[in-house]
């Protein structure tokens, strides 16, 4: 059995683990997949009834894996996170799947408890089938709404050490530059999907029209034949496709320059999500000025909440000066202690919260007087 992240030595039957508890062991999912021991045998034997079996008794039968779906952030020292699952989908449970969670679409990821979402345990006949029932099933676990761990479990659970079973406690971070990839520009090739995607749901009919997503202009033409031809830059792509609908989900069937591919398609507001084998893309359909109340930076380039949490210290008021990389003011959130600090030199116009508020992510915390460089740069 392996938990993702864990040495699978803590497993493994010729090592002994042991938990001085008052309860059943709660990280024990995985090797009651591996051994075929279910909890209430456990809760029985806890209550002192006889244990049935011997050790000798105790089969192993093939392979099981643990996964840890978190809301939290990789690419930010693994910040977890809060906020509500917008939309939440999950492999389908079966015999050899097991999805222990306690939250569904629609649910919030509170401040107060700790941000694990769900533990994914799939089983298979051996340690390589199991890891492949592993990436499919956390290729079907789709979450709006916050950061998860997924993709960077999805990285992990494919990288060539781990496949070869050379996991240890520093594997993480001896392996971190292939673990935590850099977020890349989308594929222009995503990019026609998600036009095609956009296309076919608001069932735009006209001849031609440009659209533009990641600041990049996709100049797009309708075909007699059903086809739409599509530039982006000096490359130009012929995409086709339909959506069906699956399980109360809908799917984009998509063919670009000749290559096909499935994905599942979901637009809320001005974002184009598409779930497929390769992996999750999010495009951003920017929405033009007039319509934004608040810059991506705060309010006067003030500094953001990370996460929801609560404001335990406040440094500044009105009228303070402040340099880049003072303290402002610091949360807590799932237990931990976040210290916001000045993106910038100026004045303090505002504080937005006083000591024992709560604060949303990505709410301005703090406002900034309107400088003469800041006006220059707006003009």
């Amino acid at each position: 059995m392996s938990r993702l992240g864990v040495p699978e030595s803590q497993c493994q039957p010729e090592r002994t683990q042991m938990a001085l508890s008052p309860k059943t062991q709660r990280h024990s999912s995985g090797c009651q997949a591996w051994r075929k021991m279910d909890r209430q045998r456990q809760v029985k034997i806890a209550a002192g009834e006889k244990i049935p079996l011997s050790q000798e008794e105790i089969t192993l039968q093939g392979h099981a894996f643990e996964a840890r779906i978190y809301a939290e952030d990789p690419s930010n020292n693994f910040m977890p996170g809060a906020g509500p699952l917008v939309h939440l989908s999950t492999p389908r449970a079966d015999p050899s799947t097991r999805i222990e969670t306690g939250v569904r679409q629609g649910d919030e990821v509170s401040v107060h408890y700790d941000p694990m979402i769900a533990k994914l345990v799939v089983w298979a006949a051996d340690r390589q089938a199991a890891l492949t029932k592993l990436r499919y099933s956390l290729r079907q676990y789709n979450i709006i709404g916050l950061h998860t761990n997924i993709d960077f479990l999805l990285n992990l659970s494919g990288h060539p050490e781990f496949e070869a079973g050379n996991v240890h406690t520093d594997f993480i971070p001896q392996h971190h530059k292939e673990l935590l990839l850099s977020r890349k520009a989308a594929a222009k090739e995503s990019l026609c999907q998600a036009a095609l995607g956009l296309i076919l749901k608001e069932k735009a009919m006209t001849d031609a029209f440009t659209l533009r997503a990641h600041d990049v202009a996709i100049a797009v033409t309708y075909n007699h034949d059903g086809s739409y031809s599509m530039q982006i830059e000096d490359k130009t792509f012929q995409v086709l496709g339909d959506l069906y609908s699956e399980e109360d989900c809908t799917y984009l069937k998509c063919s670009v320059n000749g290559v096909a591919s499935k994905a599942k398609l979901i637009i809320l507001e001005n974002t184009i999500y598409l779930f497929s084998k390769e992996g999750s893309i999010e495009i951003d359909i920017p929405v033009p000025k007039y319509l934004s109340s608040v810059s991506s930076e705060g309010t006067q380039g003030g500094p953001l909440a990370p996460m929801t949490g609560t404001i335990e210290k406040v440094f500044v008021k009105a009228g303070d000066k402040v340099k880049a990389g003072d303290s402002l003011m610091v949360m807590i959130a799932m237990k931990m202690e976040h210290t916001i600090k000045a993106p910038k030199d100026g004045t303090i116009k505002k504080v937005f919260y006083r000591e024992g508020a709560q604060a949303n992510r990505h709410t301005p915390l703090v406002e900034f007087e309107e400088e003469e460089s800041d006006k220059r740069e707006s003009e």
